[in-house]
């Protein structure tokens, strides 16, 4: 569950398991479905669709020829009247959209044409749109807007608030080995799943492994200054678990990152996410150690990214400790 980049990292790395397995590993992506910025935003003020952006990225992540599909739904037009900025990806799923009617159902038609290992769900059919109140009271509407403030985000809320998963949903939180939260976007990318009504009831109903994949590094405009342990409790607080656990694991980088990459960060203020392995643990967390690092990019444009490979084997381990349990407790 989740959005942005950091998911579909976290499902490049899985669908391997899928492919070698031939299809033993049963995937599916839960994706958040507030982006109002860029090509996404235009379509969804343009065509009252839900942003397709975050959901074509994981459909590349998924499918069995990411090469040359990566490419093709990636493209980015760079002109022509109305076309400048939109990606190919995001008008495919629109087009599907007004030819089902239905925003979930064209997913699913466009992961069957792509050949995607797994499924992918919207968090939810209806339009929704994210809105925060920050250190001091002020509100801020979209998520593009919440994500270039510079105040601390006390809460977040979607609005309308009433929003309903698919059913599909529910059914494969109450059927999974493992339930992955992140890496991604604390408030914009992981916490909108956990608005949505049902689901958090859902996780804490589920018998599944439940993990949280810590971000390695703060983000300007959501987590600056926020610990490991920050993540964790604004995750709760947001699911209105209160005195139960809403996760089992927390999992958090100590591999090394190259000090040239760091400096690009440190200029607006973003910092390695420090591991407050003791307040993890009160929370009544497991604490998963691991090098996770991965630096993409080339010269002064370093990006520091989780590694697909990494993170990806450490949710496959975790969901076969989550089938082992269920069967203990069938027998």
């Amino acid at each position: 569950m989740g959005g942005g980049t950091g998911l579909a990292t976290l499902l490049r790395g899985l669908k391997r398991y899928a492919q070698a397995a031939e299809g033993a590993l049963e995937i599916t992506a839960v994706v958040t479905v507030t982006d109002d910025g860029g090509s996404s935003g235009r379509l969804r003020r343009d065509f009252d669709v839900l942003p397709p952006g975050d959901i074509r990225s994981c459909m590349v992540a998924m499918c069995q020829d990411e090469a040359l599909l990566s490419r093709l739904f990636n493209y980015r037009f760079t002109g022509g009247r109305g076309l400048k900025g939109h990606s190919f990806g995001n008008l495919f799923l629109t087009a599907m959209t007004h030819l089902t009617g239905d925003f979930a159902h064209a997913v699913k038609l466009s992961s069957e044409v792509l050949a995607v290992r797994g499924r992918i769900y919207p968090s939810t059919a209806a339009n929704v749109r994210l809105e925060a109140t920050l250190a001091g009271g002020t509100k801020v509407s979209g998520e593009t807007r919440i994500s270039r403030s510079t105040r601390a985000i006390e809460r977040v809320e979607l609005r309308p608030r009433r929003a309903r998963p698919l059913k599909e949903t529910l059914e494969a939180i109450a059927q999974a080995d493992l339930i992955t939260l992140g890496p991604g976007s604390l408030y914009t990318s992981v916490i909108p799943n956990l608005l949505v009504e049902g689901i958090p009831q859902a996780l804490a109903a589920s018998p599944a492994v439940k993990v949280y994949f810590t971000n390695l590094m703060t983000q300007p405009g959501e987590t600056i200054g926020m610990r490991a342990s920050d993540h964790m409790a604004a995750l709760v607080r947001h699911a209105r678990r209160r005195g139960s656990r809403l996760m089992d694991v927390c999992v958090v980088n100590t591999g090394s990152i190259l000090r040239k990459a760091l400096e690009q960060y440190r200029t607006r203020e973003a910092r390695p996410v420090e591991n407050d392995v003791s307040n993890l643990e009160a929370m009544g967390v497991k604490v998963l150690e691991a090098d996770l690092v991965r630096i993409a990019g080339r010269r002064m444009q370093d990006k520091i990214r989780h590694d697909p490979g990494a993170i990806s084997a450490i949710a496959v381990e975790l969901a076969q400790q989550g089938r082992r349990a269920k069967e203990r407790l069938a027998s």
